[in-house]
């Protein structure tokens, strides 16, 4: 591995996040590693300096940047590698992988469920790659990919076992608009950008049902309670669900225009079909698949989560979101 304060980093997806965190990364780094499976946006950034479908605002230095859509190549060449594939897709990325992951830095900026397996992110390497925990850290925000592209003043939580390795990571991704702080629960902040996507999906539905903003404070309120009951249940430690990582994040994505969570929400709220609301929206909703995969976890753990439990109705088994939230409404406080 090269030294620790400047590691090679490879940043693995071609949507809006991964678009943000090579900017990021490009504030600190001569040199960054950039994986997508598309051969046309590659040699677009090669002569346009800009990813024509996402944040396509960001202008990139192309020779700053190793682009290829070969994953074995970019998992050789870097000592961290990013995740930003959808936690829908990731399996399947994972799968044209044939070199080894012995010896990376596995970080996770994915804020989803692998459906196969039904683990979170670094569960998923854990379990499926033998990458030990202190090889493994997650990267959550409260952050949106389209505020970074606008250089607006964000924050990021950087979580690993090994917080030397946190702290290089973290070292990587600050600059002027970027301001960072490391954690050691992996599993806990892991967990809370799973959940929140849920969370902002129920605020979305809320909107598109003609709730207005008092409802949404209690909604909120509510969630942020249900999260650490959820969390509680799954991995035991101390933590303090009042942190931007878990409360900041779930209130940016509750109620920023940005969300995509809480425009595929509205749009179920105003009437839209699971079907055609997916087929509206040109990003994936990671808070779909989120709610399933929360849902039957839950049914081991038996947390309380009305929440979770209201959103997986309405998706999964076809429940009119009028009158389960008018259910879900008699029960907040």
């Amino acid at each position: 591995m090269n030294t620790i304060n400047k590691p090679k980093v490879a940043v693995f997806g071609g949507g809006s996040w991964a678009t943000a965190i090579v900017k990021m990364l490009s504030e600190n780094l001569d040199e960054i590693g950039w994986y997508m499976r598309s051969s046309y946006t590659i040699e677009h950034i090669k002569r346009n300096r800009h990813n024509p479908s996402y944040i396509s605002s960001v202008e990139f230095n192309p020779d700053q940047l190793i682009l290829t859509n070969d994953i074995n190549k970019m998992v050789d060449y870097a000592d961290y590698l990013i995740f930003a594939i959808p936690s829908a897709f990731l399996n399947k990325e994972l799968e044209k992988v044939t070199t080894t992951f012995k010896g990376k830095i596995i970080f996770s900026a994915i804020k989803g469920i692998v459906p196969e397996t039904g683990y979170i992110v670094g569960e998923h390497f854990f379990e499926t790659y033998q990458i030990p925990y202190e090889d493994i850290g997650v990267i959550t925000g409260p952050c949106h990919a389209e505020e970074v592209a606008l250089e607006r003043l964000s924050y990021l939580t950087i979580a690993c076992r090994d917080q030397e390795k946190a702290q290089t990571m973290a070292d990587q991704l600050s600059s002027r608009y970027i301001k960072t702080k490391t954690s050691d629960d992996i599993i806990g902040t892991e967990y809370a950008a799973v959940l929140k996507n849920i969370y902002a999906i129920a605020a979305g539905i809320a909107h598109g049902l003609g709730y207005g903003d008092n409802f949404q404070a209690v909604l909120m309120s509510n969630a942020a309670r249900e999260m650490k009951r959820f969390i509680k249940k799954v991995h035991k430690m101390k933590r303090n669900i009042n942190n931007s990582a878990y409360l900041g994040d779930l209130l940016v994505t509750g109620y920023s225009v940005f969300s995509r969570n809480r425009m595929f929400g509205n749009m179920i709220g105003k009437g839209y079909t699971v079907k055609s609301a997916m087929l509206e929206m040109s990003m994936v909703a990671e808070g779909y698949y989120a709610a399933k995969s929360a849902y039957k976890l839950n049914q081991q753990n038996k947390a309380n989560t009305p929440i979770i439990d209201t959103v997986y109705n309405i998706l999964y088994n076809g429940k009119d979101a009028k009158s389960e939230f008018k259910k879900l409404a008699d029960i907040l406080d």
